[in-house]
């Protein structure tokens, strides 16, 4: 029985990992559907297609369908209101492309998408772990991977799992110092999700890595020359969105002012000032000096994680991208109950839960991460009256 799994080819078995761990999702899912009340975006007790159109998936279909504003929705106030800029194109122009080719409507093709880009996704994750990982421990990051909290977005109508394909290419292609063939990787990818600035800091502490270590690891200066340029065109990119969107509505500030409407519940109409929002949310959740104790004790944490044995497993390249997409979250995002989706480009880390080769550990993790999608399906997905916590 060991002999044939160990003649299983890689890619059976990631396909078959991810195939059950879409089962287990499919029937939180469906079970959360048969008991979903009538909301604003289904009827009750609403089919899998349907179901899977809440929230911003709402926001991609218009983009999908009718593009982005000329001008900026005003609210009562004269403060710029929620409106399509905040969603990236490509993947609702990518939707809209299979849509026009199949004639099919927006929700089957733009599931069909995310699906085969989860899938598309766990394949390339276990490429990019079996570069620093043993396969057996590879395989089972992609499980975490996939049964994770949050791996019920990948198979609904939102962006998030083309670009944890498209991140995983590009940090297996890192791996290799593949720096030339990054660049069109990185250009789809920063106009899916905002992440070309994330990975322009990843590059650029990249690039520091290297020439620290370059007496024992060479770093030619011609390797110099593409890092560095690879990481000017990733930060490019990252400002290349809110640059389209000045010049298509004229204002200078249309995509920071279009990301801050979300905030207006929390914290009314105020500027975007790096590394505040997290400071404004501690004092949100949990006025008084506890606030900010407690979010200094978890940054320092996670931060402290990477270099634990477990971390350092997964090697240098790795971590350097999670503490860089870290430092970028604490730089621009406000901590509300989508923060956790925005965690997703932090998979690498389930290398390093992956590394405990104990059963009960492993069976123990499996679970509770299953737990976790019941959990985050309750409190983030499922639409129970005035709901205030979207995912």
């Amino acid at each position: 029985m060991r002999i044939r799994y160990r003649m299983t080819p890689w890619w059976l078995r990631v396909i078959v990992v991810w195939a059950l761990s879409r089962v287990v999702t499919t029937g939180i899912l469906l079970w959360f559907a048969a008991r979903q009340p009538v909301n604003a975006w289904t009827g009750a007790h609403p089919d899998y297609l349907s179901f899977a159109q809440l929230w911003d998936s709402t926001w991609y279909h218009i983009v999908a369908a009718s593009g982005y504003p000329s001008v900026l929705p005003l609210t009562a106030d004269g403060h710029v209101g929620e409106n399509a800029w905040a969603f990236m194109p490509g993947y609702p122009l990518l939707v809209r492309g299979l849509m026009v080719i199949t004639g099919l409507p927006w929700a089957p093709v733009s599931v069909f998408v995310s699906v085969a880009f989860s899938l598309a996704a766990a394949l390339v994750v276990y490429r990019m772990f079996r570069l620093v990982l043993p396969g057996e421990t590879a395989l089972f990051a992609v499980v975490l991977f996939c049964i994770g909290p949050l791996s019920p977005i990948l198979q609904v109508s939102y962006a998030e799992s083309m670009h944890a394909f498209l991140l995983a290419l590009a940090l297996w292609l890192l791996l290799q110092r593949r720096y030339v063939a990054l660049i069109p990787v990185i250009a789809v990818m920063a106009l899916t999700r905002p992440s070309g600035l994330a990975f322009a800091l990843a590059l650029g502490l990249h690039i520091i890595h290297r020439l620290v270590t370059r007496a024992r690891d060479p770093f030619p200066v011609w390797e110099r020359v593409l890092a560095a340029g690879v990481a000017v065109f990733s930060g490019l990119m990252g400002l290349a969105w809110p640059f389209l969107a000045w010049m298509v509505t004229g204002s200078l500030t249309a995509y920071t002012d279009t990301e801050l409407a979300w905030r207006v519940p929390y914290l009314g109409y105020r500027e975007l000032v790096p590394f505040t929002p997290w400071l404004q949310g501690a004092r949100f959740w949990m006025p008084g000096p506890l606030g900010i104790l407690r979010l200094v004790l978890v940054v320092a944490g996670f931060f402290a994680f990477l270099f634990t044995p477990w971390a350092r497993r997964i090697g240098v390249t790795l971590r350097i991208w999670v503490a860089g997409y870290g430092i970028y979250l604490l730089a621009v995002f406000f901590p509300q109950s989508s923060t956790f989706r925005l965690l997703i480009p932090m998979f690498p880390l389930a290398g390093a839960l992956a590394q405990p080769r104990s059963r009960w550990y492993r069976v123990l993790l499996v679970v509770l991460f299953v737990a976790g999608q019941w959990v985050w399906s309750y409190y983030c997905w499922w639409v129970d009256g005035y709901d205030w916590t979207p995912p």
